[in-house]
């Protein structure tokens, strides 16, 4: 027998449009992603702007989903399995809310970075991780939506290619204001870019999460590993004559 005999139609459509809702945030932040990026890669302030006047739309759809799933809980009383979803709705809106907030972050930097020298491939390698964080965040959405606990799985473990993309740009970074002072603020500022990129990996990683709960009931175990020993590992430079 059917732990639902007497589907409630009301909270089928909720919870439908709802979901809706969801991915639908979830484009306009892989959007941020991938144009925040692109705007710190060519310094188009332009690009940079729209990011920041687009994260204002992120902010109205985090709210309207809580308030929605706020709404669904008192009004249709959810039990099991529904009250679990809708809980995951509420937690993966916060998640996309803050990543959009990193992305305008970053694409706040592009104006600064315009009266800058140039630091050789940094702008690069930054998008080539933002590119990154932007698949996972396309493939943990594609998870929730097919219900499919392996792929947020396979989410997670990316993390720590995130992980290890930041750490390398950091000692690059290291490298470049060690050989040169001149280096030193640019770096700082792209350096900033890169621990936002990473913690919208990390944000990305608490989605999967919700991800293989919502699917399973259980909430993945798995060590994190420790992101920032490498950076306390010891840096051999070159010494350069000032």
């Amino acid at each position: 027998m059917s732990d639902r005999p007497h589907i409630d139609s009301g909270l089928e459509s909720d919870l439908e449009a709802i979901q809706a809702r969801i991915m639908k945030m979830g484009g306009m932040v892989e959007r941020a992603i991938s144009d925040a990026a692109c705007s710190v890669d060519t310094r188009d302030e332009e690009l940079a702007e729209a990011v920041r006047l687009r994260d204002a739309a992120i902010d109205t759809a985090e709210e309207t989903i809580t308030d929605e799933a706020m709404r669904i809980m008192a009004a249709r009383t959810p039990a099991a399995g529904d009250l679990r979803l809708v809980l995951t709705v509420i937690k993966i809106s916060a998640s996309l809310e803050r990543i959009g907030d990193y992305a305008k972050n970053m694409a706040k930097r592009t104006s600064v970075l315009t009266d800058m020298a140039q630091v050789e491939g940094a702008t690069a390698a930054l998008r080539r991780m933002a590119r990154e964080v932007e698949g996972m965040l396309k493939d943990v959405l594609d998870a929730y939506i097919e219900r499919d606990a392996d792929l947020a799985r396979a989410v997670i473990e990316r993390d720590q290619d995130i992980d290890q993309m930041y750490n390398a740009i950091f000692r690059e970074f290291l490298t470049f204001m060690m050989e040169d002072p001149r280096n030193i603020t640019p770096c700082m500022q792209l350096h900033f870019i890169a621990k936002n990129t990473e913690r919208m990996g990390d944000l990305v990683l608490s989605v999967a999460e919700q991800v293989v709960y919502l699917v399973s009931g259980e909430r993945p175990g798995h060590p994190r590993p420790d992101t920032d020993r490498a950076l306390s590992e010891p840096v051999t430079f070159r010494h350069v004559q000032a």
